[in-house]
């Protein structure tokens, strides 16, 4: 669960750092113009290197010892 943080434009511009940080640690905070939403200030989703990615499933997957072993009656189809 999140927080909605609702600023002024003036705070939003004196206090963006801190907005920001809240942002980064998952509240959404909108800003407001006269005490109208104009704008929702949330963190980016970050991406997973493609190395963290490579290998995350290592020691989890187990293949059969004839894995890559083509079965006769299917190898009679390609001579």
């Amino acid at each position: 669960m999140f927080l909605v943080v609702r600023v002024g434009m003036h705070e939003a511009k004196t206090q963006l750092s801190r907005l920001v940080a809240l942002a980064e640690g998952g509240e959404e905070v909108v800003i407001q113009r006269s005490g109208r939403p104009v704008a929702r200030l949330v963190a980016v989703q970050r991406r997973r290197p493609v190395a963290e990615a490579f290998g995350a499933l290592r020691g989890e997957i187990e293949l059969a010892d004839d894995f890559d072993e083509l079965p006769a009656e299917l190898a009679e189809h390609f001579t």
